[in-house]
């Protein structure tokens, strides 16, 4: 969910949800929307704090790291800590209106689905749109300890285990 241009992009997958089904989520979101961040070299990710995208998920970092250097781009992710997910925006201002929007409808083929997330609207402007990704995502993936360190990570100060970027792999900084 973009909030500054009130616009959300939903990924529906038909594997496991994984780090990776999760990083070619906002890799098939940002092959479109790069188009309107031209010149953008940083990244912010809010994000819960488990699941595919977990904070202590050594996958999810691995998979941003690659996506980091194939895009140049510099990524900071925020997790909301555990418990909190009831102030994460994605909730409230996308996710509860396309539940609004298929509300009462049988949700009994893939294309059903997609074009009832797609047709998500509200008064304020939101727009949707969805892709199905047909990738199978296998399960289980180990990070091996050489992997992870060869990523390049910095931890914040603040809550370093929730909030840390992740820079290009050919990137000085």
């Amino acid at each position: 969910y973009d909030v500054g241009r009130n616009r959300g992009h939903v990924c529906v997958g038909r594997s496991a949800d994984t780090s990776q089904f999760a990083v070619n989520s906002l890799r098939t979101w940002w092959q479109t929307a790069q188009a309107v961040y031209t010149g953008c070299r940083h990244l912010l990710l809010l994000a819960d704090g488990g699941g595919s995208n977990s904070s202590r998920g050594r996958l999810w970092k691995r998979e941003l790291q690659e996506f980091a250097t194939e895009t140049g781009l510099t990524i900071t992710i925020c997790h909301y800590p555990p418990g909190t997910s009831k102030w994460n925006w994605i909730e409230h201002r996308l996710f509860s209106f396309i539940s609004v929007n298929w509300a009462g409808e049988p949700l009994r083929t893939l294309s059903k689905l997609l074009s009832l997330i797609r047709g998500t609207t509200t008064t304020t402007g939101l727009e949707v749109t969805a892709d199905l990704d047909t990738r199978d995502y296998p399960t289980k993936v180990k990070v091996t300890n050489a992997e992870f360190k060869s990523i390049k990570l910095q931890r914040h100060n603040i809550c370093p285990q929730w909030n840390y970027t992740i820079t290009p792999q050919n990137s000085r900084t």
